[in-house]
């Protein structure tokens, strides 16, 4: 296996050839990025994988990483400090024994500094730290599972990164007609929308005088003054009011969220050339799902999702997971009767006629389930929790045991060993020590569905390639995938999609009988799917 060492420089890119043990193997060289796709590397090691976003801008795809920041924030967790600085200096330093200092600002992180001020720095220094601590990472992973979990986590960096790149399509016509058609025509810098100032209107003439329904403060203190005491303006409080007022303040707050979220700040800020290119997180989430920085792109309301469009010629590829963490949990705990119910499309109406003899039992089998994934044990849920430990004993153990000792301030672990955050003090007072057990059952199968998803976007990227087929990933959404694909390559591309979810629960649990279902909607509009 092949190893090099990659940092990105001006004109061109440091390459440090690796040994067997992730030690320096010559001296580097300097490369043009035309020549990075001739090398014969099998895993690219980097600092972070805003690295692969420089050699992507130059045309250079790679297959596989390690990536080094992502990585010791696996290994940080891993000893009980979730949360500490692991960037690439943290990680130095931690190494030979010096202070740790705070990571620095993702913007600053890759800022060129400025003529004066900062020093750039050097970028034999910074591969030379990349060597050390990748070297130092390698002897540490040396539990198969939690090696896969990094490699695994450094290949959605890389697919974070390539989803960047080509973009979400995004036609601004589209969306400035949505929120014209919802607000009203663009209003003149920081006025309100015609609609939006029109129920603001409304809201002033309820109460009988002028009330900023955008601040809170003044919302309580309108609606003290005609004899209601509310805790806090949360539409399902105000919802329980009877007064003239709420209806409108309502119906503002809702297209409020709209404006303020996704209106035509957002569109001019994020949309540029037909493509919404978020900055995604990867691990960004305790559980280790995704994160954005900016733009909202795990939160993009149904609203305006009718702008997310395919470009002509090609189509979008939509698909989710059918009941993914119910099924995951069946896989962790080997529970095969759960598995075997799991085998149907819909795992709730399964259940629902396995345990109630009726398909019309599946809301209440629903809530049963995510109850207990969840932590909600009270009231019905308590009945229904005593029928699903009695027919799938293995599977409400894992959750149970993940509960226990969530409660006794011990250590959670997913499947491939995502570590949760220590217990503080305090936790073991016995109403944060229930509310740290409800976390920690929660956390070992959502932990352990983000992984599952790492790999299947690593299976299908894979599987695209060797295929040689043209669609490309663009979005991704805890249990989402979205292609974009050249029509007469779609169809290939959807099939594609249920062999990569196989292959990922094959890989993650090896040979089992749970299937995730993952139905791939070929659709114009994301609003379609």
């Amino acid at each position: 296996m092949t190893r090099a060492a990659v940092e990105a420089t001006e004109g061109g890119a440091l390459v440090q050839e690796l040994g067997p043990s992730g030690e320096a193997a010559g001296p580097p060289r300097h490369l043009p990025f035309a020549q990075l796709a001739e090398l014969r590397v099998d895993r690219w090691v980097w600092r972070h994988h805003r690295t692969y976003r420089t050699l992507l801008a130059h045309g250079v795809r790679i297959g596989r990483a390690h990536d080094v920041e992502l990585v010791e924030g696996l290994l940080v967790g891993a000893d009980g400090g979730f949360g500490a600085p692991h960037g690439l200096a943290a990680a130095v330093a931690r190494l030979r024994g010096e202070p740790v200092t705070a990571d620095p600002e993702p913007a600053e992180a890759d800022e060129r500094p400025a003529l004066f001020g900062r020093e750039e720095p050097d970028p034999f220094a910074t591969l030379r730290d990349v060597v050390e601590v990748h070297a130092a990472q390698r002897a540490r992973l040396t539990d198969p599972r939690f090696r896969m979990l990094a490699a695994a986590e450094s290949a959605g960096g890389i697919v974070a990164e390539e989803m960047r790149a080509a973009g979400l399509p995004w036609r601004r016509d589209v969306h400035d007609a949505l929120l014209t058609e919802a607000l009203g025509p663009r209003p003149f810098g920081w006025a309100r929308p015609p609609r939006l100032a029109a129920l603001a209107a409304e809201v002033d003439a309820a109460f009988g005088r002028p009330v900023n329904p955008d601040s809170p403060a003044e919302v309580l203190a309108a609606f003290a003054r005609v004899g209601v005491e509310l805790p806090n303006t949360r539409s399902w409080v105000i919802k329980k009011v009877d007064h003239p007022a709420v209806a409108p303040l309502l119906a503002y707050k809702d297209l409020a969220r709209l404006h303020a979220a996704h209106g035509w700040a957002w569109l001019d800020t994020w949309v540029k050339d037909g493509r919404f290119r978020p900055e995604y997180v990867v691990g960004g989430v305790v559980s280790g799902r995704w994160a954005s920085r900016g733009g909202g792109a795990l939160q993009i309301p149904k609203t305006v999702r009718a702008a997310v469009r395919a470009d002509p010629g090609h189509v979008l590829i939509a698909a989710d997971a059918a009941q993914l963490e119910p099924r995951i949990l069946a896989a962790m705990a080997g529970d095969r009767a759960l598995a075997q119910t799991a085998a149907a499309t819909d795992l709730y109406t399964g259940l629902a006629t396995e345990l109630f003899g009726a398909e019309t039992a599946r809301g209440r089998v629903k809530l049963a389930v995510l109850g207990v994934i969840y932590g909600q044990t009270s009231g019905d849920a308590a009945t229904h929790l005593a029928l699903l430990r009695r027919r799938f004993p293995a599977a409400i153990a894992v959750v149970e045991d993940a509960a226990r000792a969530g409660e006794e301030g011990r250590l959670v672990r997913s499947w491939l060993g995502r570590t949760c955050p220590a217990a503080r003090p305090g936790d073991e007072e016995p109403a944060r020590a229930r509310a740290r057990g409800r976390f920690t059952r929660n956390f070992v199968v959502q932990g352990t569905a983000a992984e599952w998803a790492l790999i299947l976007l690593a299976e299908l990227r894979n599987a695209l390639h060797r295929a040689g087929n043209p669609a490309r990933l663009v979005f991704f959404q805890h249990d989402e995938v979205l292609l974009h694909a050249p029509v007469d390559a779609a169809e290939e591309a959807a099939g594609l999609i249920q062999q990569a979810s196989d292959t990922a629960t094959r890989t993650l649990f090896g040979e089992t009988e749970v299937r995730v279902p993952l139905e791939a909607n070929l659709v114009d509009s994301y609003a379609d799917k």
